[in-house]
């Protein structure tokens, strides 16, 4: 029999090991599929791309600072980019937050008027010197085929099975407001909640409008749809609740629920993060609450 040679046996001895899994494989890293990096612009066009009608001229989903060229690293959706979200962001090394309200504290985040405040340049200036791109996602997200903020409110809700794709109605068991306001509360965890009606009120057919679509937009739903219950983000005082109350003294069924903004369009952010994960390949993608900035007492 032929002599094995001293490379041949170690060749040998290294397959067996690498046979019980006893060694990595120096090799295993060459046979896998190529990772793709992903830059901030790639990914806004990615989602944009999956919006009928998009881009549009108009949006406040813009880059509010960074830069599309900035490869990705990690990502945080979220409803409002805090400190507290930004400090998480850079504990997880992800460089992107994708916040579906404003930044800066107006619906179209001017700053102008900011930049020698000390609150301002205070989260400004961590945002910056960690490096950090933020993008907003508030009318794409709105206007995919099925909005993905109700969709993953419904999801959040636990009411998949009672939602049809593209309509506010979701027709649920007959139950009463109490019912379906301790039903939120549970889900969405908060732990407290405004409404205007009779808590023994039989509700089946709910009519929801996450966030604040304005007074006469949700007035207009209640005409178009006559639900039993209106549950949305909020309203002004002297709009929808001051109507549905009117209702009520009127003796009409009709009940309304103010969740709050930001819990009422956190399900959007879940919504975004799980498309994330589907779409973008390879990037560590996480969704954490901003919470309300009201607390209650």
């Amino acid at each position: 029999m032929k002599k094995s040679t001293p490379r041949r046996q170690f060749l040998l001895q290294t397959g067996a090991l690498l046979g019980a899994g006893l060694i990595a494989n120096p090799f295993s890293s060459w046979a896998g599929p190529f990772q793709k990096s992903w830059t901030v612009g790639e990914i806004m066009d990615l989602f944009i791309s999956q919006v009928p009608k998009a881009p549009f001229a108009q949006t406040v989903d813009t880059i509010k600072i960074g830069s599309r060229e900035m490869v990705v690293t990690g990502i945080v959706t979220t409803m409002f980019p805090s400190i507290a979200i930004i400090k998480k962001a850079i504990e997880l090394k992800a460089n992107l937050i994708i916040p579906h309200e404003p930044t800066f504290y107006s619906g179209q985040d001017e700053t102008d008027y900011l930049q020698n405040d000390p609150v301002f340049r205070g989260k400004y200036d961590l945002l910056a010197e960690n490096k950090l791109t933020i993008w907003r996602n508030h009318d794409y997200v709105h206007r995919m085929q099925d909005d993905g903020v109700r969709v993953g409110v419904v999801e959040e809700l636990g009411w998949q099975a009672y939602y049809t794709p593209g309509s506010p109605i979701l027709q649920i068991p007959t139950t009463s407001l109490r019912s379906v306001i301790d039903h939120i509360k549970t889900r969405m965890k908060v732990p407290a909640m405004r409404f205007v009606g009779d808590l023994d009120q039989p509700c089946s057919k709910v009519l929801l409008l996450p966030g604040a679509v304005g007074g006469k937009t949700q007035i207009t739903r209640i005409q178009e749809h006559r639900p039993d219950v209106l549950i949305c983000g909020e309203s002004n005082e002297w709009e929808t609740p001051e109507y549905v109350k009117t209702a009520q003294e009127l003796g009409m069924k009709l009940s309304m629920v103010e969740i709050g903004h930001s819990a009422s369009e956190e399900g959007g952010s879940e919504f975004v993060k799980n498309w994330l994960e589907t779409h973008v390949p390879g990037v560590p993608v996480y969704h954490i609450p901003s919470g309300n900035s009201l607390s209650v007492y």
